[in-house]
């Protein structure tokens, strides 16, 4: 991803701007020069990325729910964008075991109403539908042990991972029915992404950020549970990369996508959490949380081959360099800086 003339003045419309990867997406876009314009909730977090970072001043930001259709009609039709991209998600495998008829409704019905809501925007030229890594039915690592392909089969143990599933089915549904060739459509599933600004609950690196600034030990759930993390930044420019190829080259990049980091970077989590101890020092510490917890896979692992090949997208950062930019942006947000410009610093770092 360069600095190009594409993105300069080009309308953008992201549903989840006020999430943790939607506020990235926003400063990202409008450091590329876009004219971008949000649909979401209220932040979902205290403290919130979106709101330490001020991106109401850099986004027409309008708060919002994407289970109400009239508004978000509205919104997208006054906005006109070329490109959209849908975030708005209950994003978390445990909230969806508490409330799955809540994460379904989101999940499911609120992609049918960004799809209807763009299927009537004549302006619209392309749209990416992100999802997740966890959309896969979970069988060993995937095809021919190389890690999940984008043709492998849909599925999903937990309510969240089979409402992504669901979505994945939706977006492709109406693509053939409604939006070819007029709209070129696609999805794109990332790994556990991470990054400075992310304070969901249950998840590793937002606990560890808590514990640490607490002086506390964070309690890990599934040690030797394998992701394939990375940094926000690498699927991020992944979706910028394959929302510029469908709008100018269409349906040649339309249906589905996978943004993960390589092989190598599929790590455990006690390995990632003593790793992170080891970067902050200061006494960091965690120890293993014995209590029951709900089911999640133990192995899940991405082929990024078709992205590698057709978009010329590939990581750009390891996961070491990862895990020192978020202890790089924690020690800014401990130290009071301004952390706009620390997440400008930090894209610029990784577009050279």
């Amino acid at each position: 991803m360069k600095k190009s003339s594409f993105w300069k003045g080009r309308k953008v419309f992201i549903t989840g701007q006020t999430g943790f990867k939607g506020t990235w997406l926003s400063i990202y876009l409008n450091y590329l020069g876009a004219e971008v314009t949000g649909y979401a909730l209220n932040p979902p977090t205290s403290p919130s990325l979106f709101k330490l970072c001020r991106v109401d001043q850099l986004v027409d930001s309008h708060i919002g729910d994407i289970r109400d259709s009239d508004n978000l009609i509205k919104v997208i039709h006054k906005a006109k964008p070329e490109i959209i991209i849908h975030m708005a998600a209950q994003p978390l495998v445990r909230e969806s075991y508490k409330n799955p008829v809540e994460t379904y409704t989101i999940n499911v019905l609120g992609t049918v109403n960004l799809l209807e809501a763009a299927r009537s925007c004549k302006a619209v030229k392309a749209i990416v539908n992100i999802t997740t890594d966890k959309c896969y039915e979970v069988k060993g690592i995937g095809s021919r042990g190389q890690g999940y392909l984008e043709g492998d089969p849909l599925g999903g143990y937990d309510p969240y991972s089979s409402s992504k599933a669901c979505s994945e089915i939706v977006t492709a549904a109406y693509r053939r029915s409604f939006l070819s060739p007029r709209v070129a459509v696609a999805t794109a599933r990332a790994g556990n992404v991470i990054g400075g600004g992310d304070w969901a609950a249950d998840r590793l690196i937002p606990d560890f950020v808590r514990a640490i600034l607490k002086n506390e030990k964070i309690m890990v759930r599934c040690p030797k549970a394998v992701r394939p993390w990375q940094h926000v930044l690498e699927p991020l420019t992944g979706y910028l990369l394959l929302a510029q190829k469908l709008c100018l080259d269409g349906e040649k990049y339309a249906g589905a996508w996978n943004f993960g980091p390589e092989k190598s970077d599929a790590k455990t989590v006690d390995w990632i959490v003593k790793r992170l101890c080891q970067k902050w020092g200061q006494g960091a510490s965690y120890a293993i949380d014995r209590g029951k917890h709900p089911h999640e896979t133990h192995y899940l692992r991405l082929n990024i081959a078709k992205a590698k090949k057709e978009l010329g997208w590939k990581p750009q950062w390891d996961l070491d360099m990862a895990l020192q930019k978020v202890m790089d942006w924690t020690l800014a947000y401990k130290n009071r800086q301004d952390l706009r410009e620390v997440c400008i610093g930090q894209i610029k770092d990784y577009m050279q």
